[in-house]
């Protein structure tokens, strides 16, 4: 049996056979006579090992050593976490333990082109109720449509039928700042007005529209999707050219500005619905980066050709944070953590623990769209 002392920050193990026994394992560091495990790393061993912790006096249960922390910040959401890595037959660590650094951290690189704009002139009506603009007149407006996949002429899917192109809120506010677009009842300035009164996040929604569309994206609704927008790739038009077979989006955006805050369950699930028809999860998060630091709860080695990796020979590969399905997060909190991550080098992974104490893994990697400075990442469910 393990046999682990009752520390104020965890636990000490003095008995050689226990200590070489965690050593193999990389259970804790060791300052030479002793070994000291942290509060997870303890509470796992007495949990699954069936480790025995005693004090001076008496055996310490797993609650016992756990009330210390049980007002800390989603304690059981850090313990749950750790323990499914390491049921999984993997290696977590310490933040601040020694390890072999990584190169460098993955970076997902997209494909961007200019959007040219010249040539098209349209005059449109500005609908405040329904945030869209009706253009009822003009070759440009069926032309511009089938160029370059602004607004919807006609019908869904069915170009032929109508003769009106109707223009969203973002593609409003975008090609009237570039000087496409007349409004007849409204000013521009007014447009965004009644955007915001509506959706207060609307400036940082457009922002991103239009951080993609400059880059010759093509940028739509995503609404069956569960997200703020769906993405073509520069090149995207309504119908393609031969076969008339409609193009699918293969991407979707979710903004989430560094100001809001959201449920984690509410969060998961719009990946969730992403992933179900198929599409890739990006997520924006526009805004300030300023703010206190955020830290990874764990550095995780993973698996290299099937085998686990070894903490003393190979360098961590993820850092995680871990999470409570009934947690809120912030734009910025996330924003820091993944900063967090790629100063280390690595790739961040979100850790869930539901109710259940399930653990559910995201993996975040950035996206570099050329000549942005905004903050992309691809998130994809992850199965260690």
């Amino acid at each position: 049996m393990l046999e682990l002392r009752y520390a104020s920050n965890g636990a000490l193990v003095e008995d050689q056979s226990s200590k070489d026994i965690l050593a193999r394992g990389h259970f804790g560091s060791s300052d030479g006579k002793r070994l000291r495990l942290r509060i997870e790393e303890a509470l796992y061993l007495m949990d699954v090992r069936n480790a025995e912790c005693r004090n001076a006096e008496s055996k310490v249960s797993f609650n016992r050593m756990a009330t210390r922390s049980w007002k800390s910040k989603k304690f059981m959401a850090r313990y749950f976490t750790y323990k499914d890595w390491r049921d999984r037959g993997l290696v977590a660590k310490y933040p601040d333990a020694g390890h072999k650094e990584p190169n460098k951290t993955p970076v997902k690189g997209y494909p961007a082109s200019g959007l040219k704009l010249g040539g098209y002139t349209l005059k449109g009506t500005f609908f405040k109720t329904d945030l869209i603009t009706i253009v009822e007149d003009g070759e440009d407006a069926k032309r511009i449509y089938e160029t370059l996949w602004f607004g919807q002429y006609g019908s869904y899917k069915a170009a032929e039928r109508g003769q009106l192109n109707k223009l969203d809120v973002y593609e409003s506010a975008f090609l009237s700042e570039k000087g496409v677009l007349e409004l007849s009842n409204v000013s521009r300035k007014e447009l965004v007005g009644y955007a915001v009164a509506r959706r207060k996040e609307f400036p940082r929604l457009y922002e991103v529209y239009k951080d993609w569309r400059e880059k010759g994206f093509v940028i739509k609704t995503g609404f069956k999707f569960g997200t703020h927008f769906r993405v073509y790739f520069p090149g995207a038009v309504p119908i393609r050219d031969g076969n008339k077979e409609w193009i699918h989006s293969k991407h979707v955006i979710h903004v989430f500005p560094k100001e809001s805050r959201l449920l984690i369950s509410e969060w998961a699930r719009a990946i969730r619905v992403a992933h179900s028809v198929r599409k890739t999860f990006i997520l924006a998060v526009p805004g300030s980066t300023s703010g206190r630091k955020v830290k990874i709860d764990f550095i995780l080695f993973h698996r290299k050709g099937g085998e686990a990796e070894d903490p003393e020979k190979d360098a961590p590969r993820y850092a995680m944070l871990s999470l409570s399905e009934e947690e809120y997060i912030g734009g910025r909190e996330l924003a820091m953590a993944i900063r967090e991550a790629k100063e280390r080098k690595m790739e961040l992974i979100l850790a869930i623990a539901d109710r259940e104490t399930s653990v559910t893994y995201y993996k975040v990697r950035q996206i570099k769209l050329p000549g942005s400075e905004e903050e992309y990442y691809e998130i994809d469910w992850f199965q260690p």
